[in-house]
């Protein structure tokens, strides 16, 4: 089996690639139809992408032209804030759908912490029991949004999708998620593009005589993390893929354990779109 489809068992039962490509900003139309073509064609069968991204057509239209099954298929949407609450949220997915062509979602997420999560958690557990989607989540969680949501209804989300790359490890989160059996999934693994002026992986790849990103991408992959990095250049789609000839040593690990912590993308106590 290509390693790229080697799965995380989530608490149901349902198996999720460890290795996804995002799509965020990216381009809907060509930019992201090209982008989505080469990931599947390297082997990559995890796909994710939001309601904003606005390009769930293109995702949707590569899908399809791939002529892979759609069970060996792995595609995370997710619920956008404005869209938020229970009959706002059943009639956003269902829009979701239909732009991606597909009968079904492996997995839902609501996409930012907001007022009405309590609403939308209950709409989300309702597509999950009408098996409409295989896996139902939270994506920018704290470990307080996450407790509200299971007070209320008594249902653990099964993936908590956050911002996780070298330097902002989320230690905390990420040991509670597993006390809890949630999935910890990675956006923005390379920083942003941030993670290529850092001196301790320019000396890493050095050392493993690998890039920056595949040394990166390896961190989380040892970390037992799920993984969303994201290009629209084949070239680094392909090298993105190949962190699986090498493994850093612990040492190394524990260096990258030590760095200071910086958080890249918007912080979801504060956060205010």
């Amino acid at each position: 089996m290509n390693q790229l489809q080697e799965t995380i068992t989530m608490q149901n039962g349902v198996e999720i690639p460890k290795i996804g490509f995002g799509t965020f900003q990216i381009e809907d139309g060509k930019p992201v139809i090209s982008a989505v073509r080469a990931a599947l064609e390297i082997g990559y069968r995890h796909i994710d992408t939001a309601r904003i991204y606005n390009n769930e057509k293109g995702v949707g239209k590569a899908l399809k032209e791939s002529g892979i099954p759609r069970e060996d298929l792995f595609v995370t949407s997710k619920l956008w804030n404005t869209d938020q609450g229970f009959y706002s949220a059943l009639n956003a997915f269902d829009a979701s759908l239909e732009r991606l062509g597909l009968d079904y979602l492996d997995l839902y997420l609501i996409h930012w912490p907001k007022s009405r999560n309590k609403e939308s958690w209950r709409a989300l557990t309702k597509l999950y029991n009408d098996r409409r989607v295989k896996a139902v989540g939270v994506s920018n969680f704290n470990v307080k949004h996450i407790e509200e949501l299971i007070n209320d209804t008594g249902v653990v989300p099964m993936v908590n999708q956050v911002e996780l790359h070298p330097r902002f490890n989320q230690k905390e989160l990420r040991e509670y998620c597993e006390r809890r059996q949630i999935v910890v999934e990675a956006w923005g693994p390379l920083m942003q593009g941030k993670i290529f002026s850092e001196p301790l992986f320019k000396e890493l790849s050095e050392t493993y005589g690998k890039t920056i990103a595949q040394v990166a991408l390896r961190w989380h992959y040892q970390s037992g993390l799920v993984t969303l990095p994201k290009s629209v250049n084949p070239d680094r789609i392909r090298s993105n893929s190949e962190i699986f000839d090498f493994e850093l040593a612990k040492e190394d690990m524990e260096r990258i354990a030590a760095l200071e912590q910086i958080r890249v993308g918007p912080d979801p106590d504060t956060i205010t779109f």
